[in-house]
């Protein structure tokens, strides 16, 4: 004769339960995907002396920015995508305008380098957070299906400053050359200002426990009936 089996033995595992998955066709992760699409257009106007267009699509890069987050908090359209897509769109947006102004000689080499190799060191070590913390199986289609989520990049208080320090210096330098040459925007001051917090600012992430929260699969225990 068998014995009885325990509430808790009739529960199904948490390793059998499906991954979690999570909408992400929401407005404002269109919205941060449009900016990624514009960053080839922005540096083509660059490289081509067009900074009108440069300046346009700034501006709308800053709007759209503002418009998903607002977005994402009014209506609950938040996604561990999210988390991803936005600081990724921002990255693209300062690599492109790195590359192209420091091209153009408008801005420094040695500054450029700072940037870029901040963020090629921040990018891989997102690829290999990716990895380490996606649930079992690790496949390549899991890898990149966004919709399971497994981990979530959350900017410390420097990198957001660096960001807006950032943003402020490429504005800055993309409307110098159409703008009256009596107008001051203090670009080498800012040029300092923004080699100081990208260095402080990617120090952050390797010191702070809070830049990345693993997303846990396992599902609460229901009370047996």
């Amino acid at each position: 004769m068998s014995s009885p089996q325990s509430p808790e033995s009739s529960l199904p595992l948490a390793s059998d339960a499906p991954p979690l998955r999570e909408n992400i066709y929401t407005i404002p992760n269109l919205l941060t995907v449009s900016r990624i699409l514009s960053c080839p257009v922005l540096g083509w106007s660059i490289l081509h002396d067009d900074f009108f267009l440069a300046t346009g699509l700034l501006v709308y890069a800053g709007l759209s920015d503002l418009a998903d987050g607002y977005l994402a908090r009014r209506f609950s359209m938040h996604s561990v995508l999210g988390t991803i897509l936005d600081p990724a769109a921002d990255k693209t947006l300062m690599t492109t305008l790195t590359v192209t102004l420091a091209i153009k000689g408008l801005l420094p080499v040695s500054l450029a380098s700072i940037i870029i190799g901040r963020d090629v060191l921040l990018s891989l070590s997102a690829f290999y957070i990716r990895y380490t913390s996606l649930p079992a199986p690790k496949t390549f289609a899991r890898y990149w299906d966004f919709s399971i989520p497994s981990a979530e990049v959350r900017p410390t208080t420097i990198s957001k400053y660096n960001t807006f320090a950032q943003l402020a210096l490429m504005c800055a330098t993309t409307v110098t050359p159409i703008l009256p040459v009596q107008y001051n925007l203090f670009v080498p001051e800012m040029q300092i200002l923004v080699a100081v917090t990208t260095v402080w600012s990617g120090l952050s992430y390797v010191f702070s426990k809070d830049a990345v929260r693993l997303v846990s699969e396992t599902r609460k225990k229901l009370p047996p009936s």
